[in-house]
């Protein structure tokens, strides 16, 4: 399978190549009358001259150019560059679209794409957006606070919230992508939504059949692959349909190890009549990615990037600790991810929409450490008799632990929607069902450091003398969730005044078995909220729209949160459980401005929030383990500005400025060691009061290019603002190069991306937040000892070349 992979690319790259040398004189080729896809610009007017044989009179027909023809569709023509659309929303939505995103490196993400817009903070770990340890704030709302939606199936993590959007839609496949940075929508499935909602689009499928192909390389060894296949319609069904695979390798670009990544992207639709469809679409995705080290400040000062903060690429066969040897850090994930949003209109004034999901999901993080061969615990349990370890050098040896997590999730989203003159009503119900296993096996190391088994299989992993597997970690969780929400759209004043009003009732239990021997086996917990909102909008004239909009919103502590964990040598416990974690409550306000005129776009937002039981999500080391988990902060006060400007093309150039400012204060003491640390006004940890981000394009239908420069404030990593990191700016640069359509190839291009131009050394983001990092006094006087939190390093520069074309 790898030769025939390696002969074809070879063989795709020297037609690519021959194409563009054979080509004869280029000239931009004009739009076609083909239908254009949902989310293609349509700003730009054009004019088409046609004369009339018999009589000799001009018509003249005046339309909308989709803009300039691409592999990708349609480009050039979207202003700011793709980062910023026309909104009609009454709260702060900003947008990303494909004119943007075919510029950047195919291996980036969308946390990569959202990194430009106003109030987003992306923390990565590496240059092209493969690793999956990166994170996002929004307005200081971390990623467990934020839901992350696909045509309406949710992407969130069942267990800790977060959306690992590396796992997701391939950049190609990607028509646009939107974020509401105050709250989710009405009907989002979403229950960890605090901090807003990143909606995703897929591309529809062409037409016509035809496809897609594209090869990349660039820095590190990296290699990338992708096909896609349009069928067109199939026979006469109206049914048209797309599939993609790409396929991704490459090495760290610090320290030892490799990532690995195959991928498909699948959607088929069929629509008829009024505005009826029902559409099938979905991923699977298998990944193998070498973890990165996530160091302390003392040890990034004394370090940097080098290899005192990377794992050892060197295996010791004569030391009993090797826990530290990267081989036993690569992370391992599969999923299976299928969805069919449908809509059906019933009468003139009644609509049906429904949206049923199944998601599968199972993979591990992984860590090295040492395990005792006498003298173990099955959580407070002590082991009777020996346990037989391969390679174990004076009854210890290293091992793989794992955090192996096995999802099965399903859902779905009926609503009705009845338009009346002034108003349209929706009602909807939201029920999800979900069975998470999180389990915490080891598995033996061979004599050169290799895993046993990376997946963890069953027989492979180390077992007690009784024939029980050895575990740190054996729990199941079942969540389900129940909501009804309503809602009504009225517009008056001949549609230049809008108010929204909408209530949703949430139901969320967790039943939870806690499978270790100890004194905790059932535990759980049971939320209910009701969430109310009111939104205005007024168009004053064709160019200028205020908005104005108050929400509530909620979110619920880590599942990690509820169980007791033990260490197995010794029996202690690790973690201590607790189902009496309050959900997080917020109310937010926001108050906006735009400006749609015919040189550019505008938005200016003021915002306010006011929390209580504000949850922080961190990562606790249990056993060797990183572990997902909440603390809660208490009350917490938010407010600020956004705004974002972007130019609509003018003599092919795009600029784009997008920014924040952010102020933030803790309203409470935090509780710790039976004391209250004095964090009241203090700062929000992972809160930059300021950001920016400039971004530039320009593209004449064949030479296009785009750079961006985002920087950010400095951002503390503990809730006593006793240690932080610095601010930091980075920048990155696109350009390339459309040729004409030759033979079979339609619009190859080659295009090169340089992500983090000067190669800056800094830190991308908090890790894992503390309470303090120096011993603090507390209020009542006792000695509160601190500790280190730890830092994403973010990414070195790197380069990387692509060819595509359409066909």
């Amino acid at each position: 399978m790898t030769t025939k992979f390696s002969i074809l690319s070879h063989v795709s790259l020297i037609v690519l190549v021959a194409s563009s040398i054979l080509g004869e004189t280029l000239a931009v080729e004009p739009a076609t009358q083909s239908p254009i896809q949902e989310g293609t610009s349509k700003t730009s007017s054009t004019t088409q001259v046609d004369t009339d044989s018999s009589s000799g009179e001009q018509i003249v027909v005046t339309g909308k150019s989709p803009g300039y023809k691409t592999a990708y569709g349609y480009a050039g023509k979207q202003a700011g560059g793709g980062l910023i659309q026309a909104e009609t929303a009454n709260k702060s939505v900003s947008n990303v679209s494909q004119d943007f995103i075919q510029m950047q490196a195919p291996t980036s993400n969308v946390f990569n794409f959202l990194s430009m817009l106003p109030g987003a903070n992306v923390s990565t770990s590496d240059p092209f957006g493969i690793s999956s340890q990166n994170d996002i704030t929004v307005r200081g709302m971390t990623g467990d606070s934020i839901g992350y939606v696909l045509e309406g199936m949710p992407l969130n993590d069942v267990s800790d919230g977060f959306g690992y959007l590396n796992q997701f839609v391939d950049s190609e496949n990607l028509q646009n992508i939107s974020l509401a940075q105050g709250s989710p929508d009405l009907d989002s499935p979403v229950y960890n939504a605090a901090g807003g909602v990143v909606n995703l689009k897929l591309r529809d499928p062409a037409n016509h059949f035809g496809g897609l192909s594209e090869l990349s390389y660039g820095s590190h060894n990296t290699k990338r692959a992708f096909m896609r296949i349009d069928t067109g319609e199939i026979g006469k069904t109206g049914v048209k349909g797309f599939v993609s695979y790409s396929y991704t390798d490459g090495s760290n670009w610090r320290g030892p190890g490799y990532d690995h990544r195959q991928h498909i992207d699948f959607k088929f639709l069929k629509e008829w009549g009024n505005d009826n469809h029902i559409s099938l679409l979905g991923d699977w995705n298998y990944a193998i990615t070498s973890s990165y080290y996530t160091p302390t400040k003392s040890e990034w000062i004394s370090d940097g990037p080098g290899n005192g903060n990377n794992y050892s690429g060197t295996w010791d066969k004569t030391a009993v600790d090797n826990s530290n040897y990267w081989k036993l850090y690569q992370q391992t994930f599969q999923q299976v991810y299928v969805a069919a949003p449908s809509q059906f209109t019933l009468t003139d004034k009644l609509q049906f929409k429904v949206t049923p999901y199944f998601q599968y999901g199972y993979g591990n993080s992984p860590y090295g450490t040492v395990l005792n061969e006498e003298g173990l615990w099955q959580g407070t349990q002590a082991v009777n008799g020996k346990v037989t370890i391969p390679g174990a050098i004076d009854g210890s040896a290293t091992v793989m632990g794992g955090w192996f997590q096995r999802t099965y999730r399903s859902g779905f989203i009926p609503t009705l929607h009845y338009n009346l003159k002034h108003h349209q009503f929706v009602l909807g119900y939201w029920y999800d069902y979900s069975d998470d296993t999180v389990t915490q096996p080891f598995t033996p190391v061979s004599s050169n450091g290799q895993p046993w088994d990376l997946w963890s299989g069953s027989h492979q992993n180390i077992h007690l003398p009784d024939g029980r597997e050895l575990y740190a970690q054996n729990t199941n969780t079942i969540t389900q969730v129940n909501a009804i929400f309503f809602g009504d759209h009225m517009n008056f004043m001949d549609e230049k005044l809008f108010v929204d009003v909408g209530f949703k009732q949430v139901f969320l239990n967790r039943a939870a078995w806690n499978r270790l021997p100890g004194p905790q086996y059932r535990t759980g917990d049971n939320v209910s909220k009701p969430l109310q909102r009111i939104g205005v909008r007024y168009q004053f004239t064709k160019e200028h729209q205020i908005f104005a909009s108050v929400n509530t919103n909620f979110a619920i502590p880590h599942k990690s949160t509820l169980f007791n964990t033990y260490d197995p040598n010794t029996g202690d416990l690790a973690q201590a459980g607790t189902n009496h974690l309050k959900a997080e409550y917020s109310i937010e306000e926001e108050l906006g401005y735009r400006y749609n005129g015919p040189r550019f776009l505008g938005s200016l937002t003021f915002f306010n929030y006011n929390y209580t039981n504000r949850l922080i999500s961190t990562v606790l080391r249990e056993n060797g383990a990183w572990v997902g988990s909440s603390i809660n902060a208490g009350g917490q006060t938010s407010r600020g500005v956004d705004g974002e400007i972007g130019l609509k093309p003018w003599h092919h150039f795009n600029p784009y400025v997008s920014g924040e400012y952010l102020y933030t204060r803790m309203d409470s003491n935090l509780r710790s060691y039976g004391d209250l640390l004095p964090t009241k006004g203090k700062q929000a940890v992972r809160s930059p009061p300021w950001q920016f981000a400039v971004g530039l394009t320009y593209d004449n239908g064949h030479f296009f290019a785009n750079g961006n420069m985002k920087m950010v404030g400095k951002q503390y990593a503990t809730f006593m603002n006793d240690e932080s990191i610095g601010s930091f700016a980075t920048g990155n640069l696109a350009f390339g190069y459309r040729f004409d359509s030759y033979g079979f190839m339609k619009h190859p291009q080659i295009r090169m991306n340089f992500i983090n131009i000067t190669d800056q050394k800094y830190l991308s983001g908090v890790a894992s937040p503390t309470a303090n990092a120096r011993t603090t006094t507390g209020k009542y006087g006792s000695s509160i000892p601190g500790s280190s939190p730890y830092y994403y390093i973010g990414g070195g520069f790197a380069t990387m070349v692509t060819m595509t074309t359409a066909f």
